[in-house]
């Protein structure tokens, strides 16, 4: 491809992400991917996998203001959003931005918060806006949502409704590590505590080098016969058995941006069946609804997916 400016800038960004959050590779790409696209991510996993350590290791190396939002069942859409105050020297109302406003948000726990606080951010998500009684503002050009939920606590949780599962680009799920690689993390937290590593990167990426990032991996090159692997890959999934709904369109244009966007970041100019293929799952898992048949025999979705990847003839 032509040599580009932002691509070596962007992939040091990656590095430095990767040494600061070990053992977490994937994930790490899953969020450069969700950077240089605009889009949001779902981050499921248990406590202590570092999942809130990513978005604030990224906050580091973008240059951007980050908010972490605990989501909890007495939070209420004000709290995200924000909402009108009084003030007596003016006597008129006076808008208060609620953390929403910021570059990047933390929605820890997503699924703690009840459905009334959820769809609060589901148009900011959705619209890149924020609407509060008469008023429609408009949130940062740089605006990314990276929410956390823990799978193992369903008392007091509030399962995401499918249109807000919708809105992430991705769902991505993180495991324990392997031991060596715990072992890295063990050495890591103690240089931490004893002040041996420096907390700060040596570059930052500005808001332009995003923007310039995403003209760029717009502009891969993707055939035909990818364009139509890419559909006919989703359209398989609305007329599955072991599957109530199917992707939407949107998964279809998702999966198009972030296989451009991996090709990319590889430094190719062309997109093939195998990036298709990499980030089939992240962006199809919260999309596809089982049957209660499927459900009933603990079919993984993952599983389902490598079925439709296998169905499905690669171009």
């Amino acid at each position: 491809m032509t040599d580009s400016t932002v691509l070596p800038r962007v992939r040091a960004a990656r590095r430095w992400l990767e040494q600061r959050v070990v053992g977490q590779d994937r994930l790490m790409q899953r969020l450069v991917v969700a950077l240089v696209c605009g889009g949001h991510l779902l981050v499921e996993g248990a406590p202590g996998l570092a999942k809130t350590r990513a978005i604030k290791e990224l906050a580091r190396v973008v240059e951007g203001d980050f908010h972490r939002i605990q989501f909890t069942p007495d939070l209420l859409p004000g709290d995200i959003t924000g909402s009108e105050i009084y003030r007596n020297e003016t006597a008129s109302f006076e808008f208060q931005p609620g953390p929403v406003f910021h570059n990047m948000v933390l929605a820890d726990e997503v699924n703690r918060a009840p459905a009334k606080v959820q769809s609060a951010l589901l148009e900011a998500m959705a619209e890149h806006q924020v609407t509060v009684g008469r008023r429609t503002l408009a949130l940062p050009p740089l605006f990314l949502v990276m929410a956390t939920q823990n799978p193992i606590e369903h008392e007091g949780a509030y399962p995401l409704p499918e249109a807000q599962l919708d809105r992430f680009l991705m769902l991505v799920r993180v495991d324990y590590p392997p031991p060596a690689v715990e072992h890295e993390i063990l050495r890591l937290a103690r240089e931490e505590h004893a002040g041996l590593v420096s907390e700060e990167p040596e570059g930052r990426l500005s808001q332009e080098d995003v923007f310039r990032a995403r003209r760029e991996a717009s502009e891969v090159f993707m055939a035909p016969a990818v364009e139509r692997y890419i559909v006919e890959l989703v359209a398989a999934t609305r007329s599955r058995n072991d599957l109530d709904y199917g992707a939407s369109p949107r998964a279809t244009i998702a999966i198009d941006q972030c296989a451009r966007i991996t090709a990319w970041l590889e430094g190719r100019d062309y997109t093939s069946p195998e990036d298709v293929q990499s980030v089939a799952h992240d962006v199809m898992r919260h999309r596809l609804i089982p049957t209660f048949e499927a459900q009933a025999r603990g079919v993984e979705m993952d599983v389902l997916i490598d079925d439709l990847l296998g169905d499905v003839p690669v171009p």
